[in-house]
């Protein structure tokens, strides 16, 4: 496809998405995304290959995650919203014990599916650590229901890593952060912050996607510039100001919240999917770490 071709699908595609996204709004926001997967004919962010900055962050970041073991046993994942599963094969290829959670009863289908078809394309990463174990659940990420259905025994309900993720197809990215209304993202914050295990080796991981993107152009995917996870996530569930074309206002007079999280981690990835990248192939996406203090 030409340069100016796949200008055009990407246009043509995020117009498509916000004008289907525009007729839902408050708590009915998720019920936009289950529409599209139970429909099946446009699924503009799914590209059914693994992030590469995940991957970049996996093998040439373990000394600021860490690997997939804390106090003998393996460490838990989250892919909140994980789409097709491929990152969840990805984590589970480095050894973490991984739930994929998404709320469309289509994409759980299509989660298990592409696992039973395309596992071997995730062989283990070091034989020494081995395969951690994936399951995939249907639920809404707000509820604690979807918290029961994993099985595990002697587990209080939080999380080692968290990965708040890109998938791409078609050259159009919807992350988990991005893909929601700015007004949802106190309740990501307050939420990820309580599934977070309170510990030094517990980490969300975030790919900020689109830094670029002007905010007054709406979305989704919403612009999603690096000062709004910070402000977001150090003041996880507070109201956070926006200016009159939707700029995060940040108040460096503000302390942050007892319950903050505090960025660890801060750099371009060695690779990104094309959309996250400028018209030079410049990677123009973060990677972004985060701890409970």
């Amino acid at each position: 496809m030409s340069t100016a071709n796949s200008t055009t699908t990407t246009a043509e595609n995020r117009e498509k998405l916000k004008s289907h996204m525009s007729q839902y709004s408050g708590s009915a926001y998720v019920r936009g995304w289950d529409e599209l997967w139970n429909k099946g004919d446009f699924l503009p962010w799914d590209r059914g290959s693994p992030s590469p900055a995940l991957a970049d962050t996996l093998v040439n970041h373990a000394h600021v995650i860490g690997g997939p073991f804390v106090d003998g046993r393996r460490k838990r994942a989250l892919v909140p919203g994980c789409g097709r599963g491929v990152d969840v094969l990805l984590l589970a290829s480095f050894g973490y014990h991984v739930v994929g959670l998404e709320y469309a009863e289509k994409a759980l289908v299509a989660c298990e599916q592409y696992a039973k078809e395309n596992e071997g394309r995730f062989p283990v990463y070091d034989e020494k650590i081995g395969k951690g174990t994936m399951k995939f659940l249907q639920g809404d990420f707000y509820s604690d229901e979807w918290v029961k259905k994993t099985g595990w025994e002697d587990w209080d309900g939080t999380f080692d890593l968290i990965y708040d993720y890109t998938i791409a197809m078609l050259n159009v990215a919807i992350q988990f952060f991005c893909a929601m209304h700015p007004s949802m993202r106190k309740d990501w914050a307050k939420r990820t912050t309580e599934l977070l295990r309170p510990s030094p080796q517990a980490n969300l991981i975030c790919l900020e996607f689109p830094v670029a993107k002007p905010a007054k152009s709406g979305g989704p995917p919403f612009g999603a510039p690096s000062k709004a996870y910070l402000e977001h996530l150090s003041h996880p569930g507070e109201d956070i100001a926006y200016d009159a074309e939707g700029n995060v206002k940040m108040n460096p007079l503000a302390e942050s919240s007892p319950n903050a999280l505090e960025r660890v981690g801060h750099w371009h990835p060695a690779d990104t999917h094309s959309v996250g990248k400028d018209k030079d192939g410049n990677v123009e996406d973060y990677v972004s770490v985060w701890r409970h203090r």
